[in-house]
């Protein structure tokens, strides 16, 4: 069901699975026999980690960690908060910081910046999309998905206002819903 709202589907549903799929292969290879922690930040990337979560094949802990930068708005606002921090310590565990996307590359250059000090064993990215093209800072994602152009996304846990998070596949809003609310 593709919602009146949205304009363009990017990714639909059969082909975000198989890139959920893809990247849980990798990941389980990579961390037969160690302690693997994922990492989601919150909230964007619930979804997501929840079927990557079920589509690994070792054995792992899961954590969250909340930053906020874009409030209601459809661009980063380029400034990074902490609004959670993990319940857990990292230390000596293999982290695997799990994103929605990556834009700009501040809230992740952040968070790898946060968590580094506290001396896991490795820390690694998978992010689902990613736009390489509106990059500010070089971040490194080990496991991705998808690359997408510069249009701000919905569904598969992206939002827009706390909406269409629940949406099976990945796509663009008319630009009549974020004009009328103020937010673009």
């Amino acid at each position: 069901m593709v919602l009146a709202e949205i304009e363009t589907v990017l990714l639909d549903e059969a082909r975000v699975q198989v890139g959920v799929a893809e990247l849980a292969r990798r990941i389980s290879e990579d961390y037969q026999g160690r302690d693997l922690l994922l990492v989601g930040v919150l909230k964007g990337a619930v979804v997501f980690m929840a079927d990557l979560s079920r589509a690994l094949t070792v054995p792992h802990e899961v954590d969250f960690i909340a930053t906020s930068s874009y409030g209601s708005a459809t661009e980063t606002s380029g400034v990074v908060r902490l609004l959670k921090d993990l319940d857990r310590e990292i230390e000596g565990r293999h982290v695997v910081l799990v994103e929605d996307i990556v834009d700009s590359g501040l809230t992740l250059d952040y968070l790898l910046a946060t968590l580094r000090p506290r001396r896991p064993a490795s820390l690694e990215v998978c992010a689902l999309l990613q736009k390489p093209d509106e990059l500010r800072v070089e971040v490194p994602v080990r496991y991705k998905a998808f690359d997408i152009p510069s249009v701000f996304v919905v569904g598969y846990g992206l939002d827009y206002a706390e909406r269409y998070r629940n949406l099976p596949y990945v796509g663009t809003l008319r630009r009549e819903v974020y004009e009328r609310s103020g937010g673009g």
